[in-house]
């Protein structure tokens, strides 16, 4: 078995050792040494490069056959919305439930009125139906941007 390398085949690795492969097909080292005195590469592999490996199933045929991985992703999912649904309702529940208190601690913003209405009246009848188009419109947005994470998320596994 010659040490030498093949004429016209070339080395994957890049060379750290100075030399290089003139036109003869052998490596020369910086000061036109050749052959047996320079060094030989040496490539090392893993002997496991032909062992068997575990078939890598997708998640979403986790998720579409429901076994226990599918059920723990579904459920991150639906945890997730349902803690916004949950901040989304309380957030509107607190100001719609708010504004009674806010009339009845401040005395003076009941005598004011809006186009004739008192403000009471229209805030609670007219205003607060632009805060519930919001809080949905909020709500849609990051829900959606949920199940965009959602998604990368079964994408990468």
């Amino acid at each position: 078995m010659s040490h030498e390398p093949r004429q016209g085949r070339r080395s994957p690795l890049p060379r750290t050792d100075g030399t290089r492969r003139s036109a003869d097909g052998f490596r020369r080292t910086p000061d036109g040494r050749r052959g047996a005195d320079v060094p030989r590469r040496v490539a090392v592999t893993s002997p496991r490069t032909a062992a068997a490996r575990r078939p890598r199933y997708p998640a979403t045929r986790e998720i579409d056959e429901q076994t226990r991985l599918g059920e723990v992703y579904m459920h991150s999912l639906l945890r997730t919305q349902f803690r916004l649904a949950m901040f989304v309702c309380t957030v509107l529940a607190c100001v719609v439930g708010g504004l009674p208190l806010l009339f009845l601690l401040i005395p003076e913003l009941r005598e004011v009125r809006l186009l004739g209405v008192p403000l009471p009246w229209a805030v609670l009848a007219g205003l607060i139906y632009p805060a519930f188009v919001i809080g949905a419109w909020l709500y849609v947005r990051q829900a959606e941007r949920n199940e965009r994470h959602f998604a990368e998320l079964v994408e990468r596994r």
